[in-house]
């Protein structure tokens, strides 16, 4: 006999695990279905389904009826009893059934129950709590789960069949198209289509809301939907992914069955079921509106997976522990996060002996605080419990420690709070130490304010230099010194998710490894994420331009520079400089009218981003670029983002005295879905706004799915590359968003570049050893050696510090070290920096490592304290620098041209694991030996030679060569008519164009060089042109 490999195969396959025993083996045994269903002890062997009947089901009202009665006269028939009275008494309830699914969807009904007259039925008893009471755990046992093959479910086509459909208590909560790729189909392709065009949705049983999940299944593979919409229907993978080395899209092979076998093993199964409609699925929407314009959220595969992984290891381990989520940008981190806090202060230990357990009956925490700068989240936390809880105000913003002790005495038990204000929030966990807090870290975005110590260092008159190092600070090394304190240790634990994990975040919150390594405790990669469509790939098209220029001398004398420190400065220089920012603005938009607005990408929806070098750069950027779009028309308006007010050449700028944000268009309601509170972020999502000039800020934790191009004028390494330019990888079905759609521009990155940023991140991050600490010893014996502090200073400024003295009293301390270092111990230039740069490095290197020592040295903790203060007092004159900015007024911008280097480039990734060295915990020397230094001259030709190859003229030949070729220009016949007199800013630039390639065409024998230039390369065409407009306005 051949083994079965066809669907009904995979069928019974599913129904055995779920009922004990399947269609065919009852057939064999001439067993009915009604003998089968009586014997509990089948009904045991499997997961506890029953097996159903396809004549048990009433199409009409989309239930299985045998088991609908069954359940409520087996478990509530006394409240059955009210309506048997009434002759029509079935009729009622179904009507009424039908009626409130219709209006509010099935979930509502399995959590809240259905009222008929004075009746009350419970549709779903819940899955019971550690603390629960017999009587909870006996009536989630009475629940009747059933699944029914090959089922009828239409009413017009009554032949018409769902390969499988489960149902609870009678009520359908998932259908399943199954297929088998032995017969040559598959799940991707052939189940999905069978849903999409062989599956009428206008059947009670496929309306949306009926049902909570619609699979199609193959042996490989399994995909979901929560709304089926004809051709229209979009489904998500719901696959676990690769394991390592491959970390991509699709299942493991398995070793006890086929691959998918987790979805009747695992999620399926009757308490697994109970736990996603009590505790995931979610309708997205106002309460007023129709239940068609909802959404339905049931979790991915990851997202379900990592918060009970959470759950199961804090039941187990209790408090004091720490996760790293590594889940890739875009990949639903928010759900992840709501979910994983609601379900955390219902999470019970398993024993009274793990640490922080109050006994099994009382949850392990008493709150549970999410740390987050989005304000999205906290909204969206809101309205996620109200569905989840029976208590809806339990959710509380805290900012200060006397917050969190009010929130928690006024009962609520998720708090939200901000970067900003986490260490306030820390100073509450440890002062609460009888309390037990579970802390997620949502991942880091911008963050404008300092730590603790940073505002006493203000206290103290030290402003300048402590703010500029604090907002240096990546925001993963802000919640990392705000941890710093080991005194809170025992009674919290912390959930740290982010899409890219640096090696001091690895070392803090990753798993530790036997081999010594640190892992994440969970993964979803970004190349799963991509590779599943989840996201988009954001480095599928890449082109970057190189710019090209010259720069000749404005002075006679010809001072020495640091080489390298001269050509970086230059490069800024010219980068920033008004011209070329205006020549880049021109190239943006012309790329982004004609690609983006006139193609209509995403429904004519299309948006990008401008990101620059600076808040000067950005303010030119946005002037240049909204003078660009006036002579258009203003077909479309620009809006800038930055922080804070910037002064330039006199004149103050900020946000709202730029942004031109007419009170007329802001419609939208802060009561209404999805509301958006961030002021820019609101009036750029309106169809009005379609181009963002940003520096830094919005760069990292903006969601804005219409974004769809990138113009990047700024160094981009690192952490900070890949959350930038992931802006563009939220995917958008309504609006058929495809990778193909994104577009990067880039003036300053090499795609090198940007691969070195993304490749640590495209899979799995590891840290390949922990940070050698022994070097803090050494570190405090060549400071101590210096001699400028006593450690009696030390020693009394710490005692002072914590008693909370008022700042003056502690100020005389840092002030007399401070003098010595600066004047008293006659310390040379480079000693000084020496000093500081070891005094930074043991700040930075015990900050971080002080909750991992498995001891303590207390020595180390007080100069800790001692050096945050001492080190912004501490003053390193350095003579270059000033010269560097001198070198700025010894040049000018001559010429300034664009080459495009990568047109359309796909910057492929590493797909193997990425192991990250530890921070590097040797102290350096200052400024790391002897400098280069050439003449002014031999470093402008340098600069030249390196970035103005594409033109073979010198200087006063290119400059020939422009006012000949504007002189031309002037003399072509249509000049003054169609280009000069010409108010039309449309035919203006047609006729431009025409004049300016009649007037290339005509020099092509002189100027073959030019020629071959402007025909070849786009941007250096577009470059020349907008110069030679300039001339031509003179």
């Amino acid at each position: 006999m051949q083994s079965k490999t066809n669907e009904a195969a995979l069928e019974s396959t599913i129904e055995k695990h779920l009922t004990g025993t399947c269609l065919e083996e009852l057939r064999e045994q001439h067993v009915s279905l009604n003998i089968a269903n009586e014997r509990a002890e089948l009904y045991r062997a499997g997961n506890g389904y029953f097996i159903g009947a396809p004549e048990d089901f009433n199409a009409r009202y989309a239930i299985d009826e045998l088991r609908f009665w069954n359940f409520l006269q087996s478990t509530q028939k006394d409240e059955l009893a009210k309506l048997q009275k009434q002759r029509d008494w079935k009729l009622k309830i179904l009507e009424r059934l039908d009626r409130m699914i219709k209006k509010y969807g099935i979930l509502r009904l399995f959590r809240k129950g259905l009222d008929v007259d004075d009746a009350h039925f419970t549709l779903l008893y819940p899955l019971p709590l550690a603390s629960s009471s017999k009587t909870v755990k006996v009536n989630f046992e009475s629940n009747q789960f059933s699944s029914t093959r090959q089922l009828r479910y239409s009413l017009t086509n009554t032949g018409e069949e769902i390969d499988m459909v489960l149902f609870i208590n009678g009520l359908p909560f998932a259908t399943m198209e199954l297929k088998n790729h032995w017969t040559g189909q598959n799940a991707k392709v052939h189940g999905q289509n069978q849903y999409k065009a062989k599956r009428d949705i206008n059947q009670p049983l496929l309306n949306f809301g009926r049902c909570i999940v619609h699979f199609a299944v193959d042996t490989d593979e399994v995909y979901m939907t929560t709304r089926l919409n004809g051709a229209s229907t979009y489904f998500l993978p719901f696959n676990l992914g690769q394991r390592e080395p491959i970390f991509g899209k699709g299942n493991p092979p398995n070793p006890f069955g086929h691959k998918t076998s987790y979805l009747w093993d695992e999620i399926l199964n009757r308490n697994s079921v109970a736990n996603i409609i009590q505790h995931f699925v979610r309708f997205d929407g106002k309460d007023t509106e129709p239940l068609n314009k909802k959404t339905l959220f049931f979790p991915r595969y990851h997202q379900l997976d990592v918060v009970r992984k959470i759950i199961a290891h804090a039941s187990k381990k209790g408090v004091n522990q720490t996760y790293l989520i590594q889940h890739s940008a875009g990949s639903g981190k928010s759900n992840s996060i709501t979910w994983a806090a609601y379900q955390l202060i219902e999470t019970y230990p398993e024993s009274d002996a793990i640490p922080g357990s109050k006994g099994i009956s009382n949850p392990l925490f008493d709150s549970v605080i999410v740390v987050t700068d989005r304000r999205l989240l906290d909204k969206q936390l809101r309205e996620n419990i109200k569905e989840f809880s029976e208590v809806k105000n339990i959710v509380a913003p805290a900012y200060s420690s006397a917050d969190l002790k009010s929130a928690l005495e006024t009962g609520k038990k998720i708090i939200i709070t901000t970067i900003q204000k986490f260490p306030f929030i820390v100073d509450g966990i440890a002062d609460l130490s009888d309390k037990r807090f579970a802390v997620i870290i949502d991942e880091a975005h911008s963050s404008q304010s300092g730590t603790a110590a940073g505002k006493m260092n203000q206290a103290m008159g030290n402003t300048s230099e402590a703010n500029e190092e604090d907002d240096e600070k990546d925001p993963q090394d802000r919640i990392l010194e705000a941890m710093r304190s080991r005194k809170m240790r025992g009674n919290a634990s912390y959930l740290a998710f982010t899409a890219t994990p640096k090696n001091n975040t690895l070392e803090r919150f990753g798993v530790k490894q036997a081999d010594g390594k640190h892992k994440p405790f969970h993964l979803y990669s970004m190349k799963q994420a991509i590779e599943e469509g989840f996201i988009l790939d954001v480095l599928a098209n890449y082109t970057t331009y190189k710019s090209y220029y010259e720069i000749e001398k404005s002075i006679q004398e010809n001072p020495l520079f640091d080489t390298v420190k001269a050509q970086k400065k230059l490069r800024t220089y010219v980068e920033q400089n008004k011209q070329t920012i205006a020549t880049k603005a021109d190239i943006i938009l012309e790329h982004f009218v004609t690609k983006l607005v006139n193609t209509k990408k995403l429904k004519g929806k299309a948006k990008a981003i401008v990101a620059t070098q600076s808040i000067e750069s950005a303010i030119n950027y946005y002037f240049a670029l909204k003078t660009l779009v006036e002579e258009r028309g203003n077909p479309f308006r620009v809006a800038i983002a930055f922080s804070g007010m910037k002064k330039i050449k006199g004149i103050e700028y900020t946000e709202d005295s730029i942004n031109d944000f007419p009170a007329n268009l802001d419609t939208a309601k802060p009561a209404d879905p999805g509301y958006i509170s961030d002021k820019i972020a609101r009036y750029v999502d309106m169809d009005e706004y379609r181009i963002l000039v940003v520096a830094n800020k919005y760069l990292t934790g903006y969601d804005q799915p219409k974004l769809t191009a990138m113009y990047v004028d700024k160094k981009l390494q690192g952490v900070i590359a890949v959350q930038a330019l992931s802006r563009l990888n939220r995917s958008s079905d309504k609006l058929g968003k495809k990778t193909e759609d994104l577009f990067i521009l880039d003036f300053y990155n090499t795609t090198e570049d940007i691969k070195k940023s993304f490749d640590p991140f495209y899979t799995a991050t590891s840290l390949s050893k922990a940070t050698d600490i022994n070097v803090l010893h050494d570190l405090k014996s060549n400071l101590d050696d210096v001699g400028v502090y006593e450690w009696s200073e030390v020693e009394d400024f710490v005692e002072k510090y914590f008693k909370g003295v008022n700042a003056q009293e502690i100020s005389p301390i840092i002030d007399i070290a401070a003098e010595r270092f600066n004047a008293a111990l006659e310390l040379d230039d480079k000693s000084k920096a020496d000093y500081k740069i070891k005094a930074k490095h043991f700040v930075k290197i015990y900050g971080q490592m002080a909750f991992i020592m498995p001891y303590e040295v207390v020595a180390w903790e007080k100069l800790f304290w001692f050096l945050k203060f001492l080190i912004p007092k501490l003053i390193i004159v350095d003579a270059e620098k000033d010269a560097l900015d001198g070198l700025l007024n010894s040049v000018d911008l001559s010429t300034y041209g664009l080459e495009r280097v990568k047109l359309n480039t796909s910057i492929g990734l590493d797909a193997t694991e990425t192991e990250v060295d530890p921070q590097n915990p040797n102290p350096r020397g200052a400024h790391g030996g002897d400098s280069d230094k050439d003449e002014l001259d031999l470093i402008i030709k340098s600069f030249n030679e390196r970035w103005f190859q594409g033109w073979e003229a010198t200087p006063d030949e290119q400059r020939a060569k422009f006012v000949n070729l504007a002189q031309k220009m002037k003399e072509h016949n249509d000049f003054k008519e169609k280009y000069a007199d010409n108010s039309d800013v449309q035919n203006r630039d047609i006729a431009f164009s025409k004049i300016f390639d009649d007037v290339m065409g005509k020099q092509r024998k002189n100027e073959l060089d030019l020629y071959r230039l402007v025909s070849q390369d786009e941007g250096f065409k577009i470059a020349m042109q907008d110069t030679i407009k300039r001339m031509l306005r003179i």
